[in-house]
């Protein structure tokens, strides 16, 4: 993404099939430090199909969501409160430009205690939030391949706390 400064070397995971995919989910959720400070940004690139909402849904549920998690690809941002934590899933698939994601009020979201999840980041450069963390998915024969990159503090030591989770061991594909 132009201007965004990455901060870190890129873990790099192998995902064969869809519960390696809800493990990344998952292990984003225990990983991520505390959010009160000033909340978190977490973007996650890719094509169609490639993980983007599974790994959204798995986090969500770990993080304490009930009921449903669909991708908000039609209604654009989903909102999500928690008692010590607001979660916002945002698709930016359907939007046609910065004007529009500017029109969403996006950035009034954002602040402490709140986690925003962001799907399709490129079609909002300039009109959202910058990323503490990247996921950037994609196709790998039949599985997929992620892609986790740090671009604050914040978002070095989320992918740090990743590096210890034992759960991701068999899928890490480099080490950082």
């Amino acid at each position: 993404m132009p201007g965004v400064v990455e901060l870190s070397l890129p873990l790099k995971l192998s995902l064969p099939d869809t519960a390696a995919t809800e493990a990344l989910g998952r292990s984003l959720a225990d990983a991520m430090p505390a959010t009160a400070a000033y909340g978190a940004v977490l973007y996650l690139e890719g094509e169609l199909g490639t993980g983007k909402t599974t790994t959204v849904r798995s986090l969500l549920h770990t993080v304490g969501v009930t009921g449903k998690v669909r991708s908000p690809t039609y209604t654009l941002i989903d909102t999500y409160e928690l008692p010590s934590l607001t979660c916002v899933h945002i698709d930016l698939y359907r939007v046609q430009s910065a004007t529009q994601v500017e029109e969403l009020g996006i950035r009034d979201l954002a602040g402490p205690g709140c986690l925003m999840l962001i799907e399709w980041p490129d079609r909002g450069t300039g009109a959202i939030p910058d990323a503490d963390l990247v996921l950037a998915l994609g196709y790998a024969d039949d599985g997929r391949h992620v892609s986790v990159r740090a671009h604050s503090a914040f978002g070095r030591d989320w992918q740090s706390k990743l590096l210890k989770d034992a759960r991701l061991i068999p899928y890490v594909s480099n080490s950082t």
